[in-house]
């Protein structure tokens, strides 16, 4: 979804009065209402639809365009998993966000160091603090933040510095040429207490429901956060392990109704 907003004379931040349209060839376009006295700011744009990206990058021409600088907040990178292989989705995307040419770029807990490297002008904010701000009611019931694999030590590494707790680590086998996820396993965890599995993406839920097997716990001692909610699939699923599942706006899948997340919005994050 694409969103951009403007301040106007009377100081609000409102929704720019330039608004995507296409012409009938299909090209992408913007409708401006009359002669607006605004001042563009930003643009929020969740997903990857690539039509969205077109009328991003024609908002972007017409604040430059009217003298102004504005920052494209991408919360969700699109093809941050495609970081190899042929052919190279990470690069072709970041080439698309690059051509976009905004001022600044700002993406939330990005999935790997790769295509962060390839954007121009981007900052990266990280998932710890959000998610300690989102749980600092409840961080006290947890006993522990369980990494769910290699690829998310760091983040989670940070998180559980962020909540105060331990961290716990699992492992998992996947393969690349299939997608196939095998031979999951998690350290030994305390006989009490609620946990929070932490990662980055969560699409069919294989890599959590693989998880919580391993722990042989259930939803009375699991909770997930992710910070981007995918949940095609068989993501439904996810609630027969967790009790709780939280993720942010970042991209439309979120709201899928059979996960049933409860979902934080990033804009005030990222701006």
């Amino acid at each position: 979804m694409f969103t951009a907003y403007a301040t106007v004379p009377q100081g609000y931040t409102v929704h720019s009065a330039a608004t995507p349209m296409s012409f009938p060839a299909g090209e992408a376009h913007l409708q401006v209402a009359g002669s607006p006295q605004e001042i563009p700011l930003y643009l929020y744009l969740t997903g990857a639809d690539a039509n969205e990206y077109m009328s991003a990058a024609m908002w972007i021409d017409y604040a430059h365009q009217g003298g102004h600088k504005v920052r494209a907040l991408i919360p969700y990178l699109p093809g941050a998993r495609q970081d190899r292989g042929v052919p190279f989705g990470a690069k072709v995307y970041a080439n698309l966000i690059n051509a976009m040419n905004a001022d600044e770029v700002v993406c939330f807990d990005p999935h790997s160091p790769v295509m962060p490297a390839l954007v121009r002008n981007l900052r990266i904010v990280d998932s710890s603090a959000v998610i300690a701000q989102v749980l600092r009611n409840k961080a006290g019931a947890y006993a522990g933040v369980i990494c769910p694999d290699a690829g998310a030590k760091e983040r989670t590494a940070r998180t559980a510095a962020a909540l105060g707790l331990p961290l716990y680590s699992a492992e998992k086998h996947r393969d690349f040429a299939t997608g196939r996820l095998s031979g999951f396993t998690c350290e030994e965890l305390p006989a009490e207490g609620r946990f929070l599995v932490v990662d980055d993406i969560c699409d069919g839920g294989g890599t959590f429901m693989g998880l919580a097997a391993a722990t042989g716990l259930g939803p009375d001692r699991l909770d997930l956060w992710v910070s981007h909610g995918v949940f095609s699939g068989k993501a439904s699923q996810l609630r027969q392990a967790y009790g709780s599942i939280y993720t942010t706006d970042s991209h439309p899948g979120a709201a899928n109704p059979d996960v049933a997340a409860s979902i934080t919005p990033l804009i005030s994050h990222l701006i």
